[in-house]
């Protein structure tokens, strides 16, 4: 039987021009973390942006500060906003569930994506993290604190919410052969977010 987890692409599909205009533009709280990020990703490098969005505010942010942008959201609607505002960087309908676009990245991002994802699809989608990044290239993703699912409401629908264990998602991005470089659970000066910051070995390139 269908539950909250299965109705977050339809979601998301559905309200796509609502989402984002309930989006913040304000950096405040993404900035420091996106600085970050952007210091391991060469001018002009490629970034791959899981559950893109309509693009604003974070892939504005990677694109103007000198990085390719290449976004994949399961939403049409929320690509479409992406294609009219950004035309010159490619984005593409699709699950980051099993992903393969046969290309390597120099960074990836999924800030609040990933987590609306079951469990076990998280546990699976560090393999589609390590095939998609270059040896040596930076993963930051946005998770939860605590193992478990919630079913929150926005706009009076169900959104569904899952995380693995901080120890958990340790474990599994040293499994595939990332380094961690920064990780802060409940960042409250920012915004209460607990952020991923990793870096792909040079000796492994994942399953």
């Amino acid at each position: 039987m269908a539950g909250p987890a299965d109705e977050v692409i339809d979601l998301y599909s559905r309200r796509a021009a609502d989402w984002d205009a309930d989006r913040g533009r304000d950096l405040t709280t993404e900035k420091p973390w996106l600085d970050a990020f952007v210091a391991h990703v060469p001018m002009g490098g490629q970034v791959l942006d899981l559950g893109c969005g309509s693009g604003e505010p974070v892939a504005r942010y990677l694109i103007e500060q000198g990085r390719a942008v290449t976004g994949v959201d399961s939403s049409a609607g929320a690509v479409s906003l992406c294609r009219e505002r950004f035309p010159d960087h490619d984005w593409i309908v699709g699950d980051m569930r099993g992903l393969d676009l046969g290309r390597a990245f120099d960074g990836l991002i999924a800030w609040h994506s990933s987590f609306h994802l079951t469990r076990d699809d998280q546990r699976a989608l560090f393999g589609v993290f390590a095939r998609h990044l270059r040896p040596g290239g930076v993963l930051m993703f946005t998770s939860g604190d605590q193992d478990g699912e919630i079913v929150g409401q926005w706009r009076g629908e169900p959104l569904f919410h899952a995380s693995l264990s901080s120890a958990e998602y340790r474990q599994r991005l040293e499994e595939t052969g990332f380094e961690i470089l920064d990780h802060v659970v409940g960042d409250y000066g920012r915004g209460g977010v607990t952020v991923w910051l990793a870096r792909l070995g040079d000796g492994r390139m994942g399953e």
